[in-house]
């Protein structure tokens, strides 16, 4: 199992991505957050092919939920719940991702 948190920044909530691979080629994904729009999203993503997943954003099935059910376009759970897929499915190595915003006026 991989397990991926996002917190999300001003929001202030916190999700906890889980991602476990069911077959070769297959994951399923179980989100816990704070976020009830996050929440709403259990369930949808419980069997995906790693094409389904990880395809072009139009067609992939975790941006489709996220645009369902998410109102903010700015979350980054939706790429935390892919990365989590690319790691457990050994389609990539693990390593944080990070925007940083860059403070002018501390330099």
């Amino acid at each position: 199992m991989t397990r991926v948190i996002v917190n999300a920044g001003i929001c202030g909530f916190c999700t906890t991505v889980e991602a476990r691979r069911i077959a070769k080629h297959r994951v399923s994904v179980v989100l816990s957050s704070d976020c009830e729009m996050v929440e709403s999203m259990n369930g949808e993503l419980q069997d995906l092919g790693w094409l389904e997943a990880l395809g072009p954003p139009m067609g992939s099935a975790v941006w489709e939920c996220a645009c369902e059910h998410l109102k903010h376009p700015c979350c980054p759970v939706p790429i935390g719940i892919l990365k989590a897929i690319e790691v457990e499915l050994e389609l990539a190595l693990p390593k944080d991702v990070v925007i940083h915003f860059d403070d002018p006026e501390s330099r």
